[in-house]
């Protein structure tokens, strides 16, 4: 469930691998957000039990991309406290309405209790159950045609918080093949974001490039994902390269 103080515009770092330093950093360059890829990265259950308080200490948000649309999966992230479930390959609405129902509590969903960090080690009340559902997120990808195609629906639904838009299957599964940031590509991303803001629930965006940005802030992206772990490591070793380089031909070295 969704308030009105959810914040617009966040910035958000994406990981796929664990790494306090690259949290460190982000923190530094003053983003207020971190994506965890379980699904493509190199996570386990011991590193997410480390990482997630850790980035919460920093005073950032997490949301943990699960690894896949499951109970165990989706419930693990949220008992080692991430903020938000990104939860991948949603096909439709009745399938969003199954795995979606795992991120909350009966009789809204179908989560079950553990009695770990999120509920301080100790137990529970109704009181709990509701800050839990209210506070906690879900968002299911929007990354099938079949989802896209049911996108109004799965936003009606309860236990849906927001989206999570997947560009790059939504291009090869809308058969526009690798994903260009296309017009078309770009089309779709529009189409999602107006179906969200229609329905009064953020939705998030991973956004590489400028036009991505652009779109994003127009339309009121609640969290964009300015950059990946990887990709933002490639970069600064290739400037400081191409910089030296320049300055060896300068110098004729």
């Amino acid at each position: 469930m969704i308030t009105d103080e959810l914040a617009t515009g966040l910035h958000g770092v994406w990981l796929s691998e664990p790494s306090a330093s690259t949290v460190e950093v982000a923190a530094l360059a003053g983003y207020d957000t971190v994506v965890l890829d379980v699904e493509h990265g190199s996570f386990d259950l011991a590193a997410l039990n480390w990482l997630l308080p850790f980035i919460r200490a920093k005073g950032m948000e997490v949301v943990v991309k699960v690894l896949g649309p499951h109970r165990e999966a989706i419930q693990q992230a949220l008992d080692l406290g991430a903020n938000a479930v990104a939860i991948p390959h949603v096909e439709s609405v009745e399938h969003a309405k199954t795995v979606c129902g795992y991120a909350k509590f009966p009789p809204l969903g179908d989560r079950s209790f553990a009695g770990g960090r999120v509920s301080s080690y100790r137990g529970f009340d109704d009181q709990w159950v509701t800050e839990q559902d209210t506070t906690t997120r879900c968002y299911p990808m929007i990354e099938d045609s079949s989802a896209f195609a049911d996108i109004t629906d799965i936003l009606s639904l309860p236990t849906v918080d927001g989206i999570f838009i997947g560009p790059s299957d939504l291009s090869l599964r809308r058969d526009r093949g690798a994903y260009t940031v296309s017009e078309g590509d770009l089309t779709d991303i529009g189409h999602l974001a107006d179906a969200a803001n229609a329905a009064g629930k953020p939705w998030v965006l991973p956004a590489w490039s400028p036009a991505e940005q652009r779109l994003a802030v127009e339309k009121n992206a609640h969290l964009i994902i300015a950059t990946m772990q990887y990709g933002a490591l490639l970069s600064g070793l290739a400037t400081a390269s191409t910089s030296l380089r320049a300055i060896q031909t300068e110098t004729g070295e």
